[in-house]
């Protein structure tokens, strides 16, 4: 399993697969401190699963199924962000928060970038966009002020962390020569949703994806 950061609606499907026995889990010192402060996740997961732990690195290395090898390479690109709200005292990290993940298949050379959590682009990131040929991209929020237009006081989509697609990934995504752009962790408010939307059809001009359930494709 590979983790881009520790807020619930990330993590939650680890404790539905304690009964594998096995969990190997991908996740930055960050976020393995705020599932095991914050969720308690040693002692929850811990009584059902054997658990291991392993640092993504910055740099290209064999991604393993265990100790077999499954012919990719992977790493892992920093991203801004902070520590979930559930993790109720001060982080020891200041970084590794949130990453992204670049994907290499060693036999085709192609490259899938999964980027689900994204506050702000950084230099890195855009540039394994720009030699993706697949990207999953954070689609959470279409505008910055998407629920406080439904819900006074509440947070904007910079205060939560994520980049709106309007005004903020959707230019980038539209320029970039990858065969499979796609919006992933779409919040229910997002009207791109909506097939029949006007935001629908701007991510159809720009030959953007909206992710469902058994989607799949090929690199």
């Amino acid at each position: 399993m590979l983790l881009t950061n520790a807020d619930l609606d990330h993590v939650l499907g680890l404790i539905l697969l304690r009964e594998g026995g096995r969990l190997e889990i991908r996740a930055t010192t960050a976020v393995r401190e705020s599932l095991e402060i914050g969720l308690n996740f040693h002692h929850v997961v811990g009584a059902f699963a054997e658990v291991s732990w392993i640092e993504p690195g910055a740099q290209f290395s064999p991604l393993l199924d265990g100790t077999e090898p499954t012919g990719l390479r992977y790493r892992s690109i920093a991203l801004p962000g902070g520590p979930p709200r559930y993790l109720r005292q001060p982080s020891q990290f200041p970084d590794g928060h949130s990453i992204a993940y670049e994907i290499r298949d060693e036999r085709t050379g192609g490259r899938l970038l999964v980027a689900s959590d994204v506050a702000a682009t950084t230099p890195d990131l855009e540039s394994a966009m720009d030699e993706a040929d697949a990207i999953l991209f954070d689609g959470t929020f279409w505008s910055p002020e998407e629920l406080r237009a439904i819900q006074p006081g509440a947070r904007s989509a910079a205060e939560m962390g994520h980049l709106p697609v309007s005004e903020g990934s959707l230019p980038l995504l539209r320029t970039r020569r990858a065969q499979r752009k796609i919006y992933v962790h779409i919040n229910n408010t997002n009207p791109i949703l909506h097939p029949d939307s006007s935001e629908r059809a701007a991510l159809d001009a720009a030959g953007v994806l909206v992710g469902s359930d058994g989607f799949s494709f090929e690199l």
